[in-house]
């Protein structure tokens, strides 16, 4: 069969494209090299919604951020069930000659639209922050950012893409485009397949895939960031999500608030050459404390859980959203680093619009009758009244195999049948395997009810694909 497109890369940026363009009728192919969507970038990612400041005003970073914003805000947030907190964001001065930056930083944000910014003074900071260093005298207020599960957001987008008819092909890495007839011919993991037009959202790899098409004019360069979890006993340390001054390359050190509870600090921002460099340093340790401790001085490393660093795909100042001219009816989607997870919904509309002058037929989205996804039911979350329901409709909600982050076997079953196939994948959806004991209790109970689920012999499960097998020639 011939698919209207085919979108390369199911992370926020390709499952935002693909639930876009399939909302809107055509028939679409999302196309993942990793064992699941959200395994890529996305898995890194620091889960801020910014309201779009610290971008300049004519750029497609701030436009598209601010606009991505509004609609996680006030649209997807229902439609996709996600677990979006307004929480704000504060972007601190530690002196009074740094203040004027500030202001500058206000009058970009409100050249964009960003609405609600202030200034607040230290009083204020002493009555919303009181952990924030008493060194700081002033800060920039943006009310509309907020955070978000970056692996759940996927998850939602991919869920809703797949309700309005598109079709998920993971673990095949596209190795070949060619142009043939009147379709794209791409090869992907051995398997051959047609569509009319591409998006390439291939995140770190998709200046290559850009050349595969014929379109080699831009190079992604990695920049790597590290970023420390802490435990959940100091989801309060800070109020909002606490930014310094930004500098030319980087956002800076920040004290983020997550969805699930447990505050993170980092990220570093330094180049790197290798596009599979997960590593973390010593170095990056010593700097990400360094740097949380000048805004929250409390900060312990004794509190962090756990250790991770993420890839951004760089490719200059601004994302790389073009039709290519050397490769009619292929669309790049490049270049998609901070804040690319605001801007994802934002970025799928404008692909769609580029899609649609190149001529894909395209409906417009009637709100009505946009598929809506029903939450998947969180007892970390759920009132002791919403526990009890759920136990009396299934007492596999009252079995706890996960104790650090509550989770019952009834959660892990309902995100292996939406697509968890990995462990990985199950603590992404669920929480299972993230608290202080990284699954020492619980992974040998996820694997058996993965099995059960899967059909699969515990030497088949792995747990981000293959080559991370947990047993060999073993069974549970």
């Amino acid at each position: 069969m011939i698919y209207d497109a085919a979108v390369i890369g199911a992370g926020v940026t390709g499952a935002a494209v693909a639930r876009e363009l399939s909302a809107r009728g055509a028939k679409v192919l999302l196309i993942e090299k990793e064992a699941e969507p959200a395994f890529g970038v996305s898995k890194s990612n620091s889960g801020i919604v910014h309201a779009g400041t610290q971008n300049p005003p004519a750029s497609l970073k701030g436009r598209l951020c601010v606009e991505g914003n509004r609609l996680i805000r006030e649209k997807l947030s229902d439609e996709l069930a996600l677990d979006f907190r307004q929480c704000g964001q504060l972007i601190v001065a530690f002196e009074d000659s740094e203040v004027p930056a500030l202001e500058r930083i206000k009058a970009d944000g409100e050249a964009l639209g960003v609405p609600g910014l202030r200034l607040v003074d230290r009083a204020w900071l002493d009555a919303n922050e009181p952990n924030l260093n008493p060194a700081v005298k002033a800060a920039l207020l943006a009310p509309t950012a907020g955070m978000i599960s970056p692996y759940r957001f996927v998850h939602a987008l991919v869920e809703s893409a797949l309700l309005h008819g598109a079709e998920l092909k993971t673990g095949r890495r596209v190795t070949a485009i060619k142009r043939a007839g009147d379709a794209f011919e791409l090869t992907a993991g051995g398997d051959t397949f047609r569509a009319r037009y591409v998006v390439n959202a291939a995140g770190l790899y998709a200046d290559e895939v850009s050349s595969l098409a014929g379109a080699p004019s831009f190079k992604i360069s990695p920049r790597k960031g590290e970023e420390y979890l802490l435990d959940r006993k100091r989801e309060h340390i800070a109020n909002h999500i606490i930014f310094p001054l930004p500098s030319a390359s980087s956002k800076g050190i920040l004290m983020i608030k997550t969805s699930d509870g447990n505050p993170m600090i980092g990220p570093t921002a330094h180049e790197t050459a290798d596009k599979e460099d997960l590593s973390t340093t010593a170095a990056g340790l010593e700097e990400v404390l360094s740097g949380a401790r000048r805004l929250v001085p409390s900060v312990s490393a004794g509190d962090i859980i756990a250790y991770f660093a993420g890839l951004r795909p760089a490719c200059g100042k601004d994302f790389v959203i073009r039709r290519e001219a050397a490769a009619p009816g292929f669309v790049n989607a490049a270049g998609i680093q901070s804040p690319g997870l605001t801007a994802a919904p934002a970025v799928a509309m404008m692909v769609a619009e580029l899609l649609k002058s190149e001529g894909l037929e395209l409906d417009n989205i009637d709100d009505g009758a946009v598929r809506r996804l029903s939450p998947a039911p969180r007892l970390q979350t759920s009132t002791p009244q919403e526990i009890r329901r759920l136990i009396e409709q299934d007492p596999a909600y009252g079995d706890i195999v996960c104790r650090c982050e509550t989770v019952s076997a009834a959660e892990i079953r309902a995100a292996v049948k939406r697509g968890a196939a990995t462990l990985d994948g199950v603590k992404f959806r669920t929480r299972a395997q993230a608290g202080r004991c990284h699954g020492g209790f619980c992974t040998a109970r996820i694997m058996k009810i993965m099995q059960e689920e899967l059909g699969l012999p515990a030497a088949a499960l792995t747990k981000r694909g293959p080559g991370s097998e947990i047993v060999k020639g073993e069974r549970l």
